[in-house]
């Protein structure tokens, strides 16, 4: 039987075990995928005991940490310094970063010169916007934390690419083809939160929420009801999930049984938190 599992600390309530069954359920492989949690000072001890299993997720806080025990990064894991999805093969343990992978794969497809409005640019939303600026993207970030937005779009400026990148502190009344959510504005319990006015969504084509609790976030929920093509992050984690089967053991899923997974992982999600 193939072992994983996910690291972190606290872990409390996480639907990755669900997601993963299900999807070795989908591939016919069998497999156990569990929770595992780790203090930040038992991550170096807790190392060896983690080789022996086939491979393995990690979330906050040791995405980075763990880093120096491992033997290679992919260049997705080298691109953000980050690691969240590890395999264990042939005496070596490799590194890569699945989010990215889920978030292209759930985003509304993102074009050349396209105008995007990025909601915060923490954790996450520096992937998403690192993403969106590589596909040669025109950038509004919007950030609290200006001097964090600024040393992104530092980072990412190229001479070799004509889009641009801004960073403000407040969402600009103009046209823009996506919004995309990175806050935590609206996540449950304060699902009655939008992180942008009814104007602002009203001037956007297309939305993406980061946040999968609630399914249905009230910013996507009001981006539907004026008609404009809204998806949550239910996706994102989904696919992420698909991403490491892909890596742990070369399976190809069909993508109209993920977006069944995705659903039926929504009303888990709903059952869990919202119909109580």
């Amino acid at each position: 039987m193939l072992n994983y599992k996910l690291i972190g600390y606290p872990l409390g309530h996480s639907m990755s075990p669900w997601i993963h069954e299900h999807l070795f359920a989908m591939s016919g492989h069998e497999g156990a995928y569990a929770l595992l949690e780790i203090a930040p000072e038992s991550l170096e001890t807790a190392f060896s005991e983690l080789q022996k299993l086939n491979g393995f997720n990690i979330t906050i806080p040791h995405k980075v940490a763990i880093i120096p025990f491992l033997d290679e990064l992919d260049e997705t894991a080298e691109r953000y310094h980050s690691v969240n999805c590890v395999v264990n093969q042939n005496g070596k343990s490799v590194g890569y970063n699945t989010d990215c992978v889920g978030f292209l794969r759930s985003v509304p497809q993102i074009k050349k010169h396209d105008n995007i409005l990025l909601i915060g640019s923490g954790g996450v939303g520096r992937m998403m916007a690192t993403e969106a600026y590589l596909r040669k993207a025109n950038l509004t970030i919007v950030e609290k934390n200006i001097a964090v937005a600024e040393a992104l779009k530092q980072e990412l400026e190229s001479p070799y690419y004509e889009n641009t990148i801004r960073v403000l502190d407040f969402a600009p009344d103009e046209h823009f083809d996506l919004l995309m959510n990175a806050s935590p504005v609206g996540m449950f319990p304060k699902i009655d939160n939008c992180p942008v006015s009814d104007e602002i969504i009203a001037n956007c084509d297309k939305v993406f929420d980061v946040i999968y609790n609630p399914t249905e976030t009230l910013l996507v929920k009001k981006a539907k009801a004026m008609g404009k093509t809204a998806v949550g992050g239910s996706s994102m984690l989904v696919w992420q999930a698909v991403n490491a089967h892909e890596i742990w053991y070369g399976f190809n899923y069909d993508p109209n049984q993920i977006d069944e997974l995705v659903r039926e992982m929504e009303q888990e999600v709903n059952r869990l938190f919202v119909l109580k």
